[in-house]
């Protein structure tokens, strides 16, 4: 019942609509009394007693009451649609609206095609419900408890007699509730499992084609299809077997009418025109009950996607901006970490350990270290994409913590490992940051990360449209796009994440070039595996498993033995990619070195 309350609050934000939808249906249950009133007038008197003149004017009051009603049914209609849609739309808004605000840590676990499914799917289940269920609920309710006092005012006896059909017919849709609600949870779950697969396979096609993998997904998909089916069918099984029940319990009150009125007729205690208008009001009195169950099947549909989507509004982010939270006007670019900790939720491995560095403003921190040793994570506690466990990161001494989000990410420009543009013109891609940037602008950003050149060769130029994650292009031309695009951005920290991985040796040198001169009064941090790309940093940071094993410039790093040197004088010429084994053979050569060092001051 929570769920369902907390989908009714939505209505309340519609007071005028929701008041129209409330008249509409008060009259249209109004004016459904009318029609069998005038029935046993004109069979009692009209046609009983012969007086014709009356025929024509209860006929042209039913037309009348008919359209009267119509009109009201078409009122309640429209204004619970538009109800429904409204709050559909706002509720769509808020989801994506809290998408935005949910932490990295969500993303790391979930699926975005389950994700898809219950901002569009599950979305649309709760609309049907408040824009028609409800109202059809309501409306129930209201001609069920006006038929019974008409009945009871007709013929009490009669009356009575009816609603001894009325408990089984409870029991029926009890039952029926109680199994159909865990079939409709497990039918949207495994719909969601459809879309997240269809959605993950389209999204890897070309990885799927690339390993000959088709027949293989194709089975995937089949299998998870087939289990979507297969809750579909027992669940049409079920409604298939409750419904006609329903429906034969309702018409033993049209047999009792029929035996009981029938014999009350003949005796002359009930007129026909009575018996044909109470067997009319009683189709009134049944049609609600009999459509419980098909309310209750929507209600079961719309809680059980309620509770889904509300399972996502209720995931607070771990990443919160405080009330007071200090607005930073301009950014020097000074970063500190001070004696951080980090470990990702529900793990127990500490992936950072006691991390203290500082960046001044200006400064280029490289980052140098195997995969997994933390350096990507690292980098991600500054625009607070996480916050450390334990320790501060600071920006111009102020902890990111006290400081507002949209100030914090606002004066970073990074440029991620995995590369992501958007299905737009090349133009809008490079001018995400800066929509407003003229065209001179994103030019001069796009000739400095060296992508100018090839934009200029294409068709449509700068408004040529990029296909999904940036399709059309190579590893490296999107990469300098999205070099261009933190570039325009003109922030007084840069984060490059391996930005030079997809990209041959002269292009390399090339965006080098550019950097250097770009990097030039900014704090920045860079990860690479290439040495070369590290040489003039001022500060040269090596990782270790989640700790600073060294530290120091270039120079600095050679003349001390270390991971650093080892991994110097392993790389050949011909190879300054640093992999896994190579870290590993560095780090194997420089913990002989330290103890062979040591056994010889001890000899």
């Amino acid at each position: 019942m929570k769920t369902v309350w907390r989908l009714l609050s939505y209505l309340l934000k519609y007071p005028r609509w929701l008041t129209l939808a409330i008249i509409s249906m008060l009259g249209m249950v109004g004016m459904s009394f009318v029609v069998p009133w005038l029935t046993r007038y004109v069979i009692d008197i009209a046609i009983i007693e012969q007086q014709w003149h009356l025929l024509l004017p209860l006929a042209l009051g039913v037309i009348a009451a008919t359209a009267v009603h119509s009109a009201f049914v078409g009122g309640r209609r429209y204004c619970s649609a538009l109800l429904g849609q409204r709050v559909i739309y706002d509720l769509r808004n808020q989801m994506y609206k809290h998408l935005h605000s949910l932490p990295f840590g969500f993303y790391d676990t979930a699926q975005t095609g389950e994700l898809m499914s219950r901002v569009t799917q599950d979305v649309n289940l709760m609309r049907r419900f408040l824009g028609f269920g409800v109202v059809n609920l309501t409306r129930s309710i209201l001609l069920f408890l006006g038929t019974l006092v008409v009945l009871l005012y007709i013929n009490v006896q009669l009356t009575l007699l009816i609603l001894i059909t009325l408990p089984p017919l409870l029991i029926v849709l009890r039952i029926f509730s109680r199994q159909i609600r865990p079939m409709y949870r497990q039918l949207q779950r495994r719909l969601a499992d459809l879309t997240a697969v269809l959605q993950e396979n389209i999204a890897g096609v070309r990885v799927v084609r690339s390993f000959a993998r088709e027949q293989y997904e194709i089975d995937k998909f089949d299998e998870v299809n087939w289990g979507y089916l297969d809750q579909n069918i027992s669940t049409v099984r079920a409604r298939a077997f409750f419904f006609p029940l329903m429906r034969m319990v309702s018409q033993l009150g049209t047999a009792l009418i029929l035996w009981f009125g029938g014999r009350q007729v003949i005796a002359g205690a009930m007129t026909l025109g009575w018996l044909v208008a109470y067997n009319q009001y009683v189709g009134r009195l049944l049609g609600p009950i009999r459509m419980l169950g098909w309310l209750i099947n929507l209600a079961e549909l719309a809680i059980a996607a309620g509770q889904r989507v509300f399972n996502i509004l209720d995931t607070e982010s771990d990443i919160k901006e405080k009330p007071d939270a200090v607005e930073l006007s301009e950014v020097e670019g000074e970063v500190e970490f001070s004696d951080v900790w980090f470990r990702y939720p529900d793990t127990e491995e500490w992936v950072l350990r006691d991390i203290s560095l500082k960046a001044d403003s200006g400064e280029r921190v490289a980052l140098l270290g195997a995969t997994g040793s933390g350096k990507s994570t690292l980098i991600n506690l500054i625009p607070r994409f996480y916050d450390p466990d334990r320790g501060k990161v600071r920006m111009d001494g102020y902890d990111l913590k006290d400081l507002s989000l949209e100030s914090v990410r606002s004066n970073i420009g990074m440029v991620m490992q995995e590369t992501f543009l958007f299905s737009a013109p090349i133009r809008e891609n490079i001018a995400y940051g800066r929509p407003n940037a003229s065209l001179e602008e994103i030019k001069e950003a796009a000739e400095a990360a060296q992508i100018h050149d090839y934009i200029a060769t294409l068709p449509e130029g700068y408004d040529t449209v990029v296909g999904e994650r940036g399709v059309g292009l190579s590893g490296g031309q999107k990469q300098r796009v999205a070099i261009a695009r933190a570039l325009l951005l003109n922030p007084p920290i840069l984060i490059l994440d391996d930005s030079t991985s997809n990209v041959d040796a002269e292009t390399e040198h090339l965006i080098q070039q550019a950097l250097e001169h770009l990097m030039e009064g900014r704090t920045s941090f860079i990860i690479t595996q290439r040495l070369s790309s590290i040489r003039h940093a001022d500060e040269i940071v090596v990782l270790d498993r989640g700790e600073i094993a060294q530290r120091g410039t270039h120079e600095e790093l050679l003349e001390r033995p270390g991971i650093y040197r080892e991994i110097y004088e392993l790389q050949s010429k011909g190879q300054d990619e640093l992999s896994e084994e190579i870290f590993e053979r560095a780090r194997e050569r420089a913990r002989a070195s330290v103890q062979e060092r040591i056994g010889g001051e001890q000899a």
